[in-house]
């Protein structure tokens, strides 16, 4: 059997709240522990550079995929298990995507929503049918299931796409999810 994946998807800064970056350091903790590899954006900043050196810390198997144009800005993490270098953005989530088994949303910005709605829009489309969380750190992301509930009140997505996606609270809860999905 081989070794499970999650992805990552998360902010290339640390946000104003510590809490977001004690989420992402427990939750690269509890990747590694549950012998999961880390499947990432390869940068070494923010909220993607605290889950890999977590993972790192504790041990585990990281797997980083980053754009060559943004080696240099988001200061591509080299010394990942496996480290792969595209050409695109859409190649780089292709690529993440294809190597990970659940996918997982910390808070982030804008490069965050974009992952997200890729990876939501594929399974509405009957694309692919894995766990996709979404770690709402002290509420950070409440105002995104308010605007998804009004896409669907308004009559844009079906109620289905509610469904998609789990929110949970914490890094605690997602890794007690993950390790259900995998058992």
């Amino acid at each position: 059997m081989s070794q499970k994946s999650v992805c990552v998807f998360c902010g290339s800064r640390p946000g104003n709240d510590p809490a977001y970056t004690r989420d992402a350091e427990a939750l690269g903790a509890g990747i590694a522990q549950a012998g999961l590899r880390l499947v990432y954006g390869a940068g070494d900043v923010g909220l993607m550079g605290t889950v890999a050196r977590s993972v790192q810390t504790a041990g585990g198997t990281t797997f980083g995929v980053i754009p060559q144009h943004l080696v240099d800005w988001e200061v591509g993490k080299t010394d990942l298990t496996s480290y792969v270098v595209t050409e695109t953005m859409h190649e780089r989530k292709k690529v993440m995507f294809m190597n990970c088994d659940a996918v997982v949303v910390l808070p982030g910005g804008a490069g965050s929503l974009d992952e997200l709605f890729e990876v939501l829009t594929w399974r509405q489309l009957g694309l692919h049918k894995k766990p996709i969380y979404i770690v709402n750190t002290n509420d950070y992301w409440s105002k995104l299931m308010a605007l998804m509930d009004h896409v669907v009140d308004s009559g844009f997505a079906d109620a289905s796409l509610l469904e998609f996606a789990t929110v949970v609270p914490d890094a605690a809860a997602t890794m007690t999810a993950l390790k259900a999905d995998f058992s």
